[in-house]
């Protein structure tokens, strides 16, 4: 593609400072350099803190966006549900009214709930009206594509699963009973249930560890992952080096949530070669095959989430089958430059 040729892409969502899905992949997509395969402007619509803060951000973003609308034929919005689509639904209408092809990128992991059980019917024709605006319309995975069918013209819809660079192989340890979760630590991400079914755990497996990746949002949840004492490790919220470490370094990987989008930390669990026992929702079942790729657990339910656990705690050797297929998989369907050439099909097709 020349200079003069270069796609004009304005992306919008979450600034990338954000502790979120979101603003990770907007990052992945920078670190695999897609800013230098096109002309990329990005514009971060929220950022952490009071509603003041958040709702300044909103506001000073509008007017730059709509200062740099001109310049740009295609608008990508990156959007979930809640406060995120109200915000987005601004951006969305605005790119219309300037006649610019539309993408719109859904990673909500809850926005069937959202639709289905906070909308009126006049909310859900609203919700139609602007998601239907969409030149395309991406989502994480087929559930997500079936889900979104109901409501706008299924042709429009992509499948386009989160994807991350995938690191060289190295040897992992199986065996260790290194258990790690990455993510917001909150009840919707099943963090109470998991800890739980800690001491039952630690009675089987006296040198069982948990390991917390992520920053609490429920001040009771932390408090009872204080209560277990030493079998559990409060890692903060962890990128970089110390992230690829704790992935090296772990040989169980858990996803208890509720509902997902996806999951890049899923993703990222999968190419470190990682046991893993996650929730069956949303993008998941896209990612683990039961039996294949890692095991199953009920969102919510307890019982499931400690069999799964304990499965792979007691069999070393199914948890480094289920780890190499797991990287398979991830090298085949998840890498980061399929996915970019994916996204870039999609704009040249606009």
């Amino acid at each position: 593609m020349t200079e003069k040729k270069r796609l004009k892409v304005l992306m919008v969502g979450p600034d990338r400072s954000v502790h979120g899905g979101i603003s990770g992949v907007v990052n992945n997509y920078y670190e695999a350099g897609l800013d230098k395969r096109i002309d990329l402007c990005y514009i971060g619509t929220m950022v952490e803190g009071s509603k003041a803060r958040k709702l300044a951000q909103a506001v000073t973003a509008f007017f730059k966006f709509l200062c740099k609308l001109p310049g740009y034929g295609i608008v990508h919005v990156n959007v979930a549900s809640d406060s995120s689509y109200y915000r987005k639904s601004f951006f969305v209408r605005a790119a219309k009214a300037f006649d610019k092809k539309v993408v719109i990128h859904q990673h909500g992991g809850d926005f069937q709930g959202f639709y289905e059980q906070e909308l009126s019917d006049r909310g859900r024709r609203s919700v139609k009206k602007v998601l239907s605006m969409g030149d395309a319309f991406l989502v994480l995975g087929h559930a997500w594509k079936d889900f979104f069918a109901t409501i706008i013209d299924r042709d429009k819809i992509t499948v386009l699963p989160d994807a991350i660079q995938i690191p060289a192989w190295e040897e992992k340890r199986y065996g260790v009973h290194k258990i790690l979760f990455l993510g917001r630590l909150c009840k919707a991400k099943g963090i109470g249930e998991l800890l739980s079914v800690m001491p039952d755990l630690k009675s089987l497996y006296p040198d069982v560890h948990l390991y917390l990746g992520g920053i609490w949002e429920d001040r009771e949840l932390r408090e009872q992952a204080a209560l277990l004492g030493d079998c559990v490790t409060d890692l903060g919220w962890v990128t970089g080096e110390d992230k690829k470490r704790y992935l090296r370094e772990c040989d169980i990987f858990v996803m208890p949530s509720y509902f997902e989008g996806q999951s890049v930390s899923v993703l990222e669990a999968m190419a470190y070669g990682c046991g893993i026992v996650a929730s069956k929702t949303g993008g998941i079942p896209d990612m683990i095959i039961q039996g294949e790729t890692g095991l199953f657990a009920i969102p919510k339910d307890k019982q499931t989430l400690k069999e799964g656990l304990l499965k792979l705690l007691a069999e070393p050797e199914l948890c480094r089958v289920l780890g190499a297929g797991a990287r398979r998989k991830a090298e085949a369907e998840f890498s980061m430059d399929r996915n970019i050439r994916q996204l870039l099909d999609i704009y040249e097709g606009l």
